[in-house]
């Protein structure tokens, strides 16, 4: 099958596209039909080692080159992902299935913020002065090296922007490795760094599964590892890193709460919890799947949710006015319906949805189950499907206690008009990433992020900096230096 934008080989290596047919082939998949729509090639130890050589190569010469130089070609990038934003937004959608709907408005556009912000940023990445009577100190930030990135298959083309956009800033080279689920879009974006003027070997592709990504991250001439991913990979990969001391960012799985309080505006609050449980099928890390709903409004709300659940338009992802698409997988499929049917048989009471689509393609309906409590499967493990668990509370300091009752701290959602409230809870949160009255919402201009087992570091915004650079402090003395013999 041919579609708009489609790469040329498994792989992008030293500003060309690179192929080698002894790796393991890795059928490409488009979720909406099930069928294989190309072949990609799972990386040889050569083709790993020809990657990290040629950024290995590359390093040093770009980092030399002045923050401005390397901005103004991050910049022009993102300027060409702008300009095909529809090819990138068709290829994005035969990736991962989501709607065009979706990934039109979402996912090279967000790159292209990625690629614009840290573009301007660039030439900002200063060190400081210290005076010290007449001697001083001067400080550098400097770049790490050459940098893993390991991506998730749910937003393809995003993660590799977000990940790659601070790295190069910084000016570090990098070999991302996309999920081996999702191996297309990344091939894109590596394509147009180099044609908007990024040296050969500065940002380079590979592909592959689990072993792949285990021989990057212990590789010796790896200097920094971002991963975004799921709990127990985050643990493999954190140790493997760790074994290097490697510099590290996690971006992992998450159950987060969203809690709507009893002055909430409802429709508002059914939009967040949409947004939160059902835009991209169910599969965002930082979802709002645990949904508190104060008892006064919970069958209001339910019946609203309901109502525009039902005016959901299911069915060809690239139809423009499809606004939800199928998982991304079989698998996937099959691991939701496995917790959906957990749900039933735990008591959950099965409001909506809950049933595969008599269709091709991997279709689930958005799901809701209320009268959710905190010991069911469905409340306390991430499901990554459009699968939402309602849950009764009355009180504040009793909802809090059982919103932060779990190993995860991704992001966390409040609604409510009570303004004191609102700030009161999101400093309660243990969580990273907090929203007050919306949902889902990530500007690259915030840091984003978790704490506990969620992850480590933050992608985006100036904080994204410190985690693709290091300081160098220069002492200076202006007089003679003493010593005790």
């Amino acid at each position: 099958m041919t579609y708009p934008t489609q790469p040329t080989a498994s792989h992008f290596i030293g500003g060309r596209y690179v192929e080698d047919t002894d790796g393991t082939p890795i059928d490409v998949i488009y979720p909406a039909t099930g069928a294989v729509i190309g072949k990609v090639h799972s990386a040889t130890p050569a083709i790993i080692e020809q990657a990290l050589a040629s950024a290995r190569g590359a390093q040093a010469a770009w980092a030399a080159m002045t923050g401005t130089e390397r901005g103004r070609i991050l910049r022009r990038a993102a300027d060409i992902m702008r300009e095909r934003n529809h090819e990138l937004s068709v290829l994005e959608t035969y990736d991962t299935g989501k709607p065009y709907q979706e990934t039109s408005v979402v996912d090279a556009t967000s790159g292209a913020d990625a690629l614009e912000y840290f573009g301007g940023m660039a030439a900002t990445l200063t060190g400081e002065h210290i005076q010290l009577g007449e001697d001083w100190i001067y400080t550098r930030r400097e770049a790490l090296g050459v940098c893993v990135g390991i991506g998730a298959w749910n937003y393809p083309t995003q993660i590799a922007s977000w990940k790659g956009a601070p790295a190069l800033a910084c000016g570090n080279t990098m070999v991302f490795k996309p999920s081996e689920t999702t191996p297309l879009c990344a091939l894109k974006v590596a394509e147009i760094l180099h044609e908007a003027g990024a040296p050969a070997g500065v940002y380079n592709v590979i592909q592959g599964l689990g072993d792949v990504g285990a021989a990057l991250v212990s590789h010796p001439d790896v200097d920094k590892v971002s991963l975004t991913g799921s709990v127990p990979t985050g643990r493999k990969v954190y140790a493997a890193a760790a074994a290097g001391i490697k510099h590290v960012t996690m971006e992992l799985g998450g159950k987060s709460p969203m809690i709507v309080f009893e002055d909430a505006e409802i429709e508002n609050a059914v939009s967040g919890a949409i947004l939160g449980n059902f835009y991209s099928s169910g599969q965002v890390c930082s979802n709002g799947t645990r949904v508190f709903v104060h008892t006064d409004i919970k069958e209001a709300f339910l019946t609203r949710l309901s109502e525009r659940l039902a005016t959901a338009v299911i069915g060809d992802p690239q139809d423009p006015e499809t606004s939800f698409g199928p998982m991304v997988s079989a698998r996937q499929m099959e691991i939701v319906q496995s917790y959906i049917a957990k749900g039933v048989a735990e008591g959950a009471r099965l409001v909506y949805g809950g049933k595969r689509l008599d269709r091709d393609g991997y279709y689930l309906e958005p799901t809701v189950f209320a009268d959710v409590t905190d010991d069911m499967t469905i409340a306390r493990e991430e499901i990554f499907g459009p699968v939402m668990a309602v849950l009764d509370f009355e009180d504040e300091a009793d909802v809090m206690a059982r919103a932060n009752d779990t190993e995860f701290g991704l992001a966390a959602g409040v609604f409510t008009r009570d303004l004191s409230r609102a700030h009161r809870v999101a400093a309660g949160f243990e969580a990273g990433t907090c929203y007050i009255n919306t949902y889902n919402d990530a500007p690259v201009e915030a840091p984003f992020g978790g704490s506990k087992q969620s992850g480590v570091g933050r992608e985006n915004s100036k904080a994204a900096i410190h985690h693709y650079s290091q300081l160098k402090s220069v002492y200076v003395r202006m007089g003679d230096v003493e010593a005790p013999f």
